[in-house]
């Protein structure tokens, strides 16, 4: 891991991109105090609805008690 100061990481931004992009994390430091860690993007994989394969019970359909009802109002 290598620490780089704000104006190193401001002039050298595409060379330090390049490293961050090989694999490296970049720590920028302000002052020699850390402020900041660039590591490499790793992309979320897509999420896919259903997958839990779950279902509600009937009962969940059912209308609500009075009492329960007039607790929301």
């Amino acid at each position: 891991m290598a620490v780089v100061n704000v104006h190193e990481a401001k002039t050298q931004l595409s060379k330090l991109l390049e490293r961050i992009q090989a694999g490296e994390e970049i720590v920028i430091a302000r002052a020699g105090v850390p402020v900041a860690r660039l590591t490499p993007f790793e992309p979320v994989p897509e999420r896919k609805p259903g997958r839990l394969n779950w279902r509600l019970p009937e009962s969940f359909f059912d209308p609500l008690p009075e009492d329960e009802l007039s607790a929301w109002e």
